[in-house]
């Protein structure tokens, strides 16, 4: 692995992903903002590693595979969160954590075996979706209580706009898994072989 900035800044994400919980989940509404401002600045790297990847030609197989990973832990850690705290849907947060988890063992299968798979423009738009949401609704958390026990009715806005990213995660999935259908099924028969 080359240690190029882009995969600094990826690193860097990973690693600002456990200090956005840590302070997120506080109750004093000082460290909460402080980890909805980390949150803002591990995404922010997102944007500014793939801007210089492309800015300076420095893209590496490592961090095609490692950059939408990275995406995956931070966004999966606060839906997580959100569902823990009553502002989501916890089906909703399956959804996306498990196509998430599930298209990058897709790409790490692929990358063993000297291939690629491309992330798509869709994928991208529901990626940067995502994290939208996800600072908006920290902001909006920061300044108002959490539900108790159970999430907004499906009228509220936090509830719509969730929904729609759910529905937008499952599509791109779909969408993943048929256009690398060669992939997955020779995944298939490999798996077939082993629990033979």
């Amino acid at each position: 692995m080359k240690l190029t900035i882009p995969n600094q800044l990826t690193i860097l994400r990973i690693l600002l992903t456990p200090v956005f919980l840590y302070f997120y989940l506080q109750t004093d509404p000082i460290l909460k903002l402080t980890g909805t401002v980390v949150f803002i600045i591990a995404a922010a790297t997102d944007w500014y590693d793939g801007y210089a990847a492309r800015r300076f030609n420095i893209i590496t197989r490592w961090g095609q595979f490692m950059d939408p990973l990275a995406d995956k832990i931070l966004i999966s850690s606060a839906i997580i969160v959100f569902a823990y705290l009553g502002f989501l849907y916890w089906w909703m947060v399956w959804i996306i954590v498990i196509r998430d988890f599930l298209i990058t063992f897709l790409r790490m299968y692929a990358l063993r075996y000297g291939k690629s798979i491309v992330t798509s423009q869709t994928a991208k738009w529901k990626t940067t979706l995502q994290m939208s949401a996800v600072f908006l609704l920290l902001l909006y958390s920061n300044f108002n209580i959490p539900p108790d026990a159970s999430p907004p009715p499906y009228t509220n806005w936090i509830t719509l706009v969730f929904l729609g990213i759910t529905l937008l995660t499952a599509f791109t999935g779909l969408q993943y898994l048929a256009e690398n259908r060669n992939h997955v099924f020779e995944l298939w028969r490999r798996m077939l072989k082993i629990i033979r």
